[in-house]
């Protein structure tokens, strides 16, 4: 049997609250969006919520809060997902791309301030929308500090510790117009079968968003999805643990491999989102290799800004560089042991 690379952590739990929601009177946006709030609260302590059906509504409601006019510029990862350029399109602002190290997949303050300093003329950066890019944590209070309004988007790096709320907190204080996106689609950390959470961790920022609170129903996320989304918070710590019980099997079998891992920053601890490598060999060997192991991998950043080709590879080489030698391995909390075992064996003997 083959092993999938993703799998919603889809549970008893998870299917008891949908079935329950499907047989009440309403399905569409009620009752259910408000507790996913109040349950999403608890556990991120933010000041303002909005649950919408996408992460594109949620990034184009975030950057309209900010009062953003034509032309203006918004400064992305070459790693971001492709939709990012979509939104931006449609709402005729002029993207600035910045790219990353190496060693670690998401954008620095110093990318950034380079990115400023050799942007094209008459575009000016009015907001950054940054990227937790296969979960990894930037340094988000470093970045705000530049005085640029900042859109987070944690979809891949939730977590339910108290270091990754607190290091939120400290960043939503750095500067005024820090706004946060965390999707609920399939593939990210927590799920609702498609979904968005858009919120703000102050009372200032929070105002920015408390002007939507009477947008259509037809923006809002379902009751059906609202009822999968509040479980998924309350098992994400049991399913975190998961991951990092697996994770750590797959690091020890990464150490006889010449593959490279991405590094974490000082002090923040890697959720374990994903188990990529950086390889050192073709990603056609690799991938072919896994298949004759009835094992899928596949490229980390296929539908990411640099990996679908939206952005020229000479504008930020190291990003495309690591769109085609970065495989993503299985790693999800309801991978059995054995088939843990499995990937852990194919990551030995990597060509």
């Amino acid at each position: 049997m083959k092993i999938e690379v993703h799998s919603p952590t889809i549970r008893r739990k998870e299917m008891d609250a949908v079935l329950t929601a499907m047989v009440e009177d309403k399905i569409g946006p009620g009752e259910r969006s408000k507790l996913l709030l109040q349950t999403a609260k608890e556990h991120l302590r933010f000041d303002y919520a909005l649950a919408l059906r996408s992460p594109a509504t949620a990034l184009h409601l975030a950057l309209k809060a900010l009062n953003l006019a034509d032309g203006d510029g918004v400064l992305i990862s070459a790693l971001s997902p492709r939709y990012y350029a979509q939104v931006l399109a449609d709402m005729r602002l002029k993207p600035l791309y910045s790219d990353v190290s190496f060693s670690f997949p998401c954008i620095s303050r110093e990318g950034i301030e380079k990115t400023i300093i050799t942007k094209p003329s008459g575009i000016e950066p009015r907001c950054i929308v940054l990227h937790h890019t296969l979960g990894y944590t930037p340094d988000t209070a470093a970045i705000c500090s530049l005085g640029i309004p900042v859109i987070e988007d944690i979809s891949q790096s939730y977590c339910p510790l108290e270091a990754s709320l607190s290091a939120q907190t400290t960043a939503s204080e750095a500067a005024h117009g820090v706004l946060t996106i965390l999707g609920l689609e399939e593939k990210d950390m927590l799920t609702s079968g498609g979904g968005a959470l858009l919120f703000a961790m102050n009372r200032k920022d929070g105002s920015l968003l408390r002007s939507y609170s009477n947008i259509p129903p037809e923006y809002c996320l379902p009751d059906i999805n609202a009822a999968l989304a509040a479980v998924q918070f309350r098992e994400a710590a049991r399913n975190m643990a998961r991951r990092q019980e697996i994770a750590q099997a797959y690091t020890q079998a990464s150490l006889s491999t010449k593959h490279k891992r991405f590094v974490s920053l000082d002090g923040i601890e890697y959720n374990n989102y994903a188990f990529p490598l950086v390889l050192e060999t073709g990603m056609k060997e690799v991938t072919s290799y896994a298949r004759k192991k009835e094992i899928i991998v596949e490229n980390a950043f296929e539908q990411s800004l640099a990996g679908s080709g939206i952005i020229d590879s000479v504008l930020c080489p190291a990003s495309y560089s690591l769109s085609l030698r970065t495989v993503l391995f299985p790693l999800y909390p309801r991978l059995r042991s054995q088939d843990a075992q499995r990937v852990s064996r194919l990551i030995m003997t990597l060509p």
